[in-house]
Parts: structure tokens; sequence; C-alpha cells
């Protein structure tokens, strides 16, 4: 977590109780292959307990945003359904919310037209902006993971005077290409940016480290408004942030600044952008360090969900070969190790693994069988999928390639109860 911000508490709560946050969560996720295939990627499991979306809905909580409002489109079910269970806790007498916002099909493309870029999904609620007059707005991207108080971000943006701030963190030169690449003067005044460029910039001083957009923004309410209606009118447009408004916002001259996202050594703080099988596992697998960068364990930064009523995790059986079992692992509830082992997993709620199992650098989404003799390793097995025993995934890639979707880029083998012969997953509840 960054630092306590110095403005005074009552300055920062007033602020933040008069910001709106829109969070764009109905992109597809192509790049997850078949783990997005049936919902949307801000509601896949993360942490074994936990969907991606939390994080920045737990950010916006616990800044003293209460007023948000989820943007979704494609396979919405399962989002919508978790976002109904787990963050219904708010108060709507006293104007706090979580509102679902379908598109409108009132938007760029016409009545037909569904959301067709990020602009475009805040043009078509408008409505909904003016309708609770904030001071202020900020967009979210809902399929990152990190945590952040964004109220410090917003007196960072008034105390600038800025039009719009973009919350910004430098990442290797390579990995730029995945993101919108800025360039800033002296003041943080952002001069220059490209999207998803193929020859990213690097920075001043350090060729091989780029800035980078985190996809987060907060903007003067009355600024956002006009900017995506200029956006609506301009029938060149692709209707994205990136692509078109702060490049658009920044020829004109307008005053866009750049927020750092560091700890408190000035290093760029936790954040991941779970997009690829890659990242996500690698993000997952953070969590088993014995001192995780992202900390799941901080009181006083909660990250809220959705908890299913369910026992305690239960180990069982102390016998040579056959002993229950979890080392540099998170298990969730409703988790049986029934004489298995797992190493460097995450174990997510009511996972069943039976005698003789072993499980390393594994992700185990909620409801998943696993078979007396199975050996895993390096996979991502999704939720409600039951392996046979002695099923064997990870140990020959061709084999497992037959079967599976292996991701060429890291080896991660990915399996669905679809490749397992269920004709519909289950990935609702």
């Amino acid at each position: 977590m960054q630092e306590k911000s110095t403005v005074p508490a009552s300055s920062a709560e007033r602020q933040m109780r008069h910001t709106l946050a829109l969070v764009l969560a109905g992109g597809r996720g192509s790049r997850l292959k078949e783990l997005t295939r049936w919902r949307a990627k801000p509601a896949l499991p993360f942490g074994g307990k936990y969907r991606i979306i939390d994080f920045v809905l737990s950010n916006c909580v616990n800044s003293g945003i209460r007023r948000i409002g989820v943007l979704t489109q494609y396979a919405p079910h399962s989002l919508i359904r978790h976002l109904q269970y787990g963050w219904n806790f708010l108060r709507h007498e006293i104007g706090e919310f979580v509102a679902v916002l379908p598109a409108s099909q009132d938007g760029a493309q016409g009545e037909q037209g569904w959301y067709c870029g990020t602009a475009d999904a805040i043009y078509q609620n408008i409505d909904m902006i003016a309708r609770y007059c904030p001071g202020h707005v900020f967009v979210l991207a809902g399929d990152h993971v990190y945590t952040m108080d964004y109220g410090r971000m917003l007196m960072a943006h008034l105390a600038s005077g800025a039009e719009l701030t973009v919350g910004c963190i430098e990442v290797p030169r390579e990995s730029a290409r995945a993101f919108g690449v800025m360039s800033v003067d002296a003041q943080g005044r952002v001069e220059h940016f490209l999207e998803k460029p193929a020859d990213p910039p690097g920075l001043p001083g350090r060729p091989q480290r780029s800035l980078v957009s985190m996809g987060i923004y907060v903007f003067d309410a009355q600024v956002l408004l006009d900017e995506v209606s200029r956006d609506h009118d301009d029938p060149h447009s692709s209707h994205d942030f990136g692509a078109d408004v702060l490049p658009g916002m920044i020829a004109r001259g307008a005053r866009v600044f750049a927020y750092p996202f560091v700890n408190q050594a000035g290093r760029p703080d936790y954040w991941r952008d779970v997009g690829t099988i890659a990242a996500y596992w690698e993000a997952n697998m953070d969590l088993c360090a014995i001192e995780p960068a992202l900390n799941l364990y901080d009181a006083d930064w909660p990250i809220w969900t959705y908890q299913p009523q369910r026992p305690p995790a239960k180990f069982a059986f102390d016998e040579d070969r056959r002993r229950g079992m979890a080392l540099d692992a998170l298990v969730a509830d409703g988790v049986v190790l029934s004489g298995a082992s797992v190493r460097r997993c995450i174990v997510s709620t009511d996972c069943f693994l039976h005698s003789y199992a072993r499980v390393e650098d594994s992700i185990l989404l909620p409801q998943v069988e696993i078979g007396r003799h199975c050996r895993i390793r390096r996979a991502i097995i999704d939720r409600g999928c039951v392996l046979p025993p002695g099923t064997e995934i990870g140990y020959d890639v061709e084999h497992d390639r037959e079967r599976f979707c292996v991701d060429p880029d890291s080896g991660i083998v990915v399996v669905t109860p679809v490749m397992l012969g269920r004709t519909f997953p289950l990935v609702a509840k």
C-alpha cells in the first residue's frame, strides 16, 4: 500500500463523497482464451476466494468512493450474480450503491450499438453521470489486480489543476507494447501519449524502462462529459480513451497530468494486468511467496468479496505418501486435502483432492475434484473440473496439447470442464 495522504481527512473525505466511479467491466478478455469463453474477465476467480473485480471495487470502498457504476457487456451473468451477492452492503438510502450498467444500445453505432469502445461506454451513461452531479469521475478498468488509495490520486489531481489525471507506472520497455505509453515534463504534465506502440519510447536516462497508463483516470466531471460527447460526434474515432480521447486532449493543450503509482520507497508499487494466461498464473503465484508484494492480510485495506458459508479447510491422513498437506500455498474454505499434497498452489473454495494426488505450481478454481494418484504441475484447472484417477498434466507437453490448451508463451496448461467431456462449463455460481 502507498503511504497515507497528508491532506486533512475531512477535506479528502468530503471530495470523495462527491465522486463517482465508473468501472469498465465489459471486455471479452480473449487473450485468456478458454478461461473467459463463458465469463467476463473481471468475474474470473483469483487468489482462492476473490474475483478480479473485487480489487478495484475494494479500492473504491476503502478510498471512500461509495457511488460506483459497473459497465457490463460480454458474458455478464456470473459477474452480475457476484455483484448482487457480494456487493449489496452499501446503503442506497444515503446515496451509496454499486449499480450494474449494461449497454443502452444508444452509443456510437446508434440504436443497434453495444459498447463499441471505452469512451462510447461512458457516453452511453452520460445521463447517469449527470443525474448524480459528481464533482469528479474516476474511470477504472475492472480487470487489474492492485491496491490503491484513490483519495491520494484525487488530491494530486486537485493540487495540479488538471482536467484529467492518468494513473501510471514504470514497466520494462519490452512489456510496454501492450499498454498506452506516455512521456511527461518535470511537473508531471503529459506531453505525448501513444497507444500500444510497436517501439515504446524509454524514459530519459533509463532507456529500458517506459511509463505506461494503468487504465485509471480521474476527470473533472464536466470535462469528461464534454470529451466523450466530442468523441461521439467524431466519425473517424475508434471511441477509445487511449487511442482517441487522451491524444486528442493533449493535442488541444488540455491539462493532462500523470500520477505515478509508487510505494513508500519511491519504487513502482504492485499492479498487474492479468490479461494473459501467463500473467494470470504469475499474479496468483505471487501470492504464494513468503512475503507477497500484494498484501491480502492488511486489516486496514480489506479486499471485499462474496463469501459462501463453507467449513474450514481440512487436511486428512498422516501416513507415508498419503499425507494431506499444503506448502507455500493458499487454501480456501471448504477444501479437503484427503491424503493429497499441494506445493506453491492456489486452491479455491470447495475443491476436493483425493489420496496420493500431488499438485504443484498450479491454480485450482472452485469446485475442482482431483482423483487419486493424479500428478499436476504448472496448470490452471477451471471451475467444476473432475480429473479422473491417475491423470497427469504438465509432464508431457505433446500429450497435454492433444487433450487441453497449452499456452505457447508460458507452457501453462489450461483445463476446462468442456475439455473433460462436460457439455457446458460450471461457471455461474
